[in-house]
């Protein structure tokens, strides 16, 4: 097994891209050297995951002058063509080669694919501070020259955090007008990123807390034991705003999606009169007239339109 810096900086600096011009695969490798020192990525596996597809735009953004089209799934793909790359299926997918035709959709393409797997050695060198600045500079000097001092002004945060942001504070009609431009240009990278932020910041505003049932689990996985609930199906809403949320855990997302639930004006839980079930210390209608924990923030409580249209749906 190769283990040097040479042996990598010579694959480096031969990438092989379409065209011989191709800007995706020196940008990915950058994101992944800049991930890796955020500790974003902290082994070998590399995932498709919100932050890092946010970062490689953003990125992107920096450094490519080109009309390339900016697809993360592009150089995710095709980087097995390099010896330090490899892609790992879900099941039951089990030829690489055969999924090709999933690249230019990104959800079909984010369904195949579990994860890829650098070099063990490589990872070790970029896990080394001073190795992974040296291997951005050669990447930057090789296929950026005239950009790459856009690089030095990159804060890795900025672009969850501008996402972050526009879920938590923006209007929602204002959110909905972009989503609706994004679901027309069929930017699925963008809606991926957006719907995962959402399900991370409902839960995070919630204090990880089941706002019907109180339920609160720590656990030192990382997994949540409790779900982002649109109250307004995206479908319908476009809308992934935080007042279009509930941090709700598994069992009670299912009935308030099912309408077996609902919350009322005073934010107080409303049982469907149809709805029956047997004894249970698990059961749903104990809930009935409970008050939801609602987030510190009033700022972040739900929109009682929203709420509204969710019980007009269901006749609640």
């Amino acid at each position: 097994m190769h283990n040097s810096l040479a042996y990598y900086t010579q694959l480096f600096l031969r990438l092989k891209r379409a065209n011989g011009v191709a800007p995706h695969k020196p940008v990915l490798l950058l994101t992944i050297l800049e991930a890796v020192q955020i500790g974003l990525i902290n082994s070998p596996q590399i995932y498709i995951s919100p932050d890092l597809i946010a970062l490689f735009k953003t990125i992107w953004n920096k450094l490519v002058t080109t009309n390339h089209d900016p697809r993360f799934s592009y150089p995710f793909y095709y980087m097995k063509s390099e010896k330090f790359w490899q892609l790992v299926l879900k099941a039951p997918y089990d030829n690489v080669a055969l999924i090709e035709s999933t690249v230019k959709s990104f959800n079909a393409f984010n369904n195949t694919i579990k994860y890829a797997v650098i070099d063990h050695a490589l990872f070790e060198l970029i896990a080394v501070n001073s190795t992974n600045k040296l291997l951005s500079e050669i990447i930057l000097d090789k296929y950026f020259p005239e950009t790459k001092y856009n690089y030095n002004i990159l804060n890795p945060e900025d672009p969850v955090k501008d996402i972050e942001n526009k879920i938590l504070f923006e209007p929602a009609e204002s959110y909905k007008k972009e989503m609706a431009k994004l679901i027309e240009a069929e930017s699925e990278e963008e809606i991926f990123v957006r719907g995962a932020i959402f399900r991370r910041e409902v839960p995070k505003i919630y204090n990880y807390t089941c706002c019907i049932s109180g339920m609160r689990i720590s656990t030192g996985f990382n997994i949540s034991m409790v779900d982002a609930c649109h109250i307004v199906p995206f479908s319908q809403s476009y809308d992934d705003t935080i007042h279009n949320g509930l941090a709700l855990c598994p069992n009670l997302h299912r009935a308030f999606d099912r309408g077996i639930l609902a919350i009322n004006e005073n934010y107080e839980v409303v049982i469907s009169k149809d709805f029956r079930e047997e004894d249970s210390p698990y059961s749903i209608v104990q809930f009935e007239g409970k008050r939801i924990i609602l987030p510190q923030n009033q700022d972040f409580w739900p929109l009682q339109t929203n709420l509204k249209k969710h019980r007009e749906t269901f006749n609640l």
